[in-house]
């Protein structure tokens, strides 16, 4: 069990995939390319400058997508906040979020598709 506090510290964002691509000698693995919305930094000259974060997240479900290009354009959820990690090489920058069950069922979280990238869960 977390406290609400410890859950309130997830970051969970509406992502659209741009791509999505088969890791090379791995079974599950896919990269995949997310834009996960506004990114508004600051530039050299003080002055606010707003560019799409686009994210290279790495996710073990290509054994549900065999045909990968089935992704591009897809609206999913994904943990934002969690730390880099690399698996196989790739540097990973998030963790879409999906269900399965024991009879082998999958489905990916998705928002309705009027909700737009960087849209946040509360």
């Amino acid at each position: 069990m977390i406290n609400y506090e410890d859950f309130k510290k997830i970051d969970i964002a509406v992502g659209k995939i741009l791509s999505a691509e088969k890791i090379p000698d791995t079974d599950k693995l896919l990269k995949l390319s997310v834009d996960m919305g506004p990114l508004i930094t600051e530039g050299p000259d003080g002055m606010k400058e707003e560019k799409r974060d686009i994210r290279q997240i790495v996710s073990g479900i290509s054994l549900y997508f065999p045909d990968c290009s089935l992704l591009v354009g897809r609206k999913c959820m994904f943990v934002a906040n969690l730390e880099p990690r690399v698996i196989r090489g790739f540097e990973s920058q998030g963790m879409i979020l999906a269900v399965s069950t024991s009879d082998n069922k999958f489905s990916l979280l998705s928002p309705n598709d009027d909700i737009p990238e960087g849209s946040r869960a509360r």
